[in-house]
């Protein structure tokens, strides 16, 4: 996987860098603003640790692909995409072709690679849940699957404690948004995701012997 993921760098100076975030703490990602008046000021959302996300990078397992298009002529692709500590759902139209076509071509189940931007939205019942736009969807191996694992962990780690000691990109938003977060228990989710990465490792040790 290239370090564009991750950096942003892509030779276009206004794309902002990907950050990295467990689904579990995406899923509760609600909270979004516009950097600016301007209708094509870049939108973000808030993580609850403490960061503004105007792209986001994971990696996971996808598990299922369908077109969720009912009667229309239009292709729009719905993707579910899990890490050890939850979901991202992913959904790709004509907008996306690119991240369509190969989201059509894959088949669950395989470690994928989702560069895209958060986009919040309301459900019939009233519940807001938060889904990725693709920009690119590429297929990985497992060694990059536990490479994201570890960095993202000392990512959300680092938010974390920049959080708890009152500092952080966006602490004060992300405590106004999310009063009842509790730190701890994202804690508690990057030590199972990395505990799920020790065992694989194990298991690949003890298969080769």
């Amino acid at each position: 996987m290239s370090s564009s993921a991750n950096s942003g760098s892509d030779g276009r100076s206004n794309r902002q860098p990907a950050k990295r975030a467990f689904a579990a703490e995406f899923e509760d990602a609600s909270e979004t603003f516009q950097d600016g008046d301007d209708e094509r000021s870049p939108k973000f959302t808030v993580l609850p640790t403490g960061a503004n996300a105007n792209r986001v990078f994971v990696v996971g397992t996808l598990t299922e692909t369908k077109d969720v298009a009912k009667g229309s002529d239009s292709e729009y692709w719905q993707a579910r995409v899990v890490d050890r500590t939850g979901t991202f759902f992913v959904y790709a139209g004509q907008y996306q072709s690119e991240a369509m076509a190969v989201l059509r071509s894959m088949e669950a189940p395989e470690y994928v690679a989702v560069v895209g931007k958060p986009r919040s939205y309301e459900t019939d019942d009233g519940d807001m849940r938060v889904s990725l736009t693709p920009e690119s969807v590429t297929s990985v191996d497992q060694a990059t699957r536990d490479r994201w694992v570890v960095e993202t962990a000392d990512q959300t780690l680092d938010r974390i404690e920049a959080m708890e000691t009152g500092e952080g990109e966006a602490g004060e938003q992300a405590r106004d948004a999310y009063p009842e977060a509790n730190m701890s228990e994202y804690s508690q989710e990057v030590k199972v995701a990395l505990a799920q990465v020790a065992r694989d490792e194990s298991k690949g040790e003890g298969e080769g012997e």
